[in-house]
């Protein structure tokens, strides 16, 4: 684990920073999201009794004293699992933050919070041109042979 880059749960005096990290997620997926899903998924964050069918778990990367990353994940069932897989929803790192090890140690720790729940399996998607995150998703995980569909 990176010495420099210190991780924890999200935390409601997290929330302005946590805006500024998700609209900067937000705009490299070059999405306006209305306000209300973003209060939503922000509540959906901090508490973990928030109605829905799985509950939204995060973690932010704290390098100096500044929160420089989130991530975002679940667990849910699988039918080819007796203890369901985990999905890491969205990760970002603050620009200025990246190379230091940021993103690894996100995903690191999401990957020791689903051995613990004994998820069989951590998967997320990127997008196929996303080449700087992709050189990370690389040496940390295996591409998967499937292709994704949505509803037209």
């Amino acid at each position: 684990m990176n010495k420099t880059v210190a991780i924890r749960e999200l935390r409601a005096e997290d929330r302005a920073r946590w805006d500024e990290l998700w609209a900067g997620y937000l705009e490299y997926y070059k999405q306006d999201l209305p306000k209300d899903i973003t209060e939503h998924t922000w509540q959906r964050l901090i508490d973990p009794q928030a109605p829905l069918h799985a509950p939204l778990h995060a973690l932010v990367a704290i390098h100096g004293e500044r929160v420089v990353g989130i991530v975002h994940y679940l667990f849910h069932p699988s039918t080819w699992s007796l203890n369901g897989y985990c999905y890491l929803e969205d990760l970002f790192v603050d620009p200025s933050a990246r190379g230091l090890g940021v993103g690894r140690a996100l995903i690191e720790a999401v990957y020791a919070a689903a051995d613990a729940h004994g998820a069989t399996r951590v998967y997320w998607h990127t997008e196929t041109d996303n080449q700087r995150a992709r050189g990370l998703y690389d040496q940390v995980a295996s591409i998967a042979p499937f292709i994704q569909y949505r509803r037209k």
